[in-house]
């Protein structure tokens, strides 16, 4: 997948740990929404007609589990990709396995040795416990909850706010129809496609989004790829991270 390392509000970068480009035409893990978003967008949208084919067959790839991702989400904020990764290859060498349970039960000493600070311990702690106890409603997040009810349950979670919310929306979840408004790279994308580089208001993004529907998340992923074209090396699963 692209990096979108430059896309959100803050530094922290752990999107690609839920998502990589892929070769959709290789694999048969494409969102099963996504050829009918994108012949919606090309018929509604004539920035989509011209994105769309450059992008070629690449698509959103989910991965992973909701927990690790989440994890290493926190793991990354404030953090440039690399040291990212290396703080998360460390902290996840210390668990038998990464469940909310084996966190739980580390060392706070080896966690801090791993490389996490100590607010982002607490927010890994937090994190487990929401998990362990069973106060997240996870096995309803695929289809029975809407992305608000899903997104008010991640953010009552220490270190996670609504952007991390949406990224793990689009990319962990591919729920299609996300319009996240506070990521610096969409707000970025609509100036230059849509407004020659002209300032952009979060008013004038949605009234552009008005046409992306119900395909927020595909028109989102397009723009994202506008700016940054090229896939890069996959490289943890956080290379394009998500961020709070």
């Amino acid at each position: 997948m692209k990096k979108i390392v430059k896309s959100g509000p803050a530094s922290t970068e752990l999107i690609e740990s839920a998502d990589e480009s892929c070769d959709c035409a290789a694999h048969p893990v494409m969102p099963a929404y996504w050829s009918d978003a994108c012949n919606h967008l090309v018929k509604k949208d004539r920035v989509m007609k011209r994105l769309i084919p450059q992008s070629g067959n690449t698509c959103l790839q989910a991965r992973g589990d909701a927990f690790s991702t989440l994890a290493r989400s926190i793991v990354g904020q404030q953090i440039s990709v690399k040291a990212a990764q290396t703080v998360w290859h460390r902290f996840a060498a210390l668990p038998e396995s990464m469940t909310p349970g084996n966190v739980l039960r580390l060392k706070v000493d080896d966690m801090r040795a791993a490389g996490l600070s100590a607010r982002k311990i607490e927010y890994l702690v937090d994190l487990s416990i929401h998990f362990d106890a069973g106060t997240l409603h996870v096995s309803d997040w695929q289809e029975a909850m809407d992305d608000e009810a899903i997104i008010a349950e991640l953010v009552a979670i220490r270190g996670i706010g609504r952007w991390t919310a949406e990224m793990f929306l689009i990319f962990y979840l591919m729920r299609p129809n996300v319009l996240p408004l506070d990521d610096v790279g969409l707000i970025n994308g609509i100036s230059h496609n849509y407004f020659s580089g002209e300032s952009v208001s979060r008013s004038d993004a949605r009234e552009v989004a008005a046409a992306w529907a119900p395909y927020c998340s595909v028109a989102t992923w397009y723009i994202w790829r506008s700016l940054d074209p090229l896939p890069v090396p996959d490289a943890r699963p956080g290379s394009g991270q998500i961020r709070v």
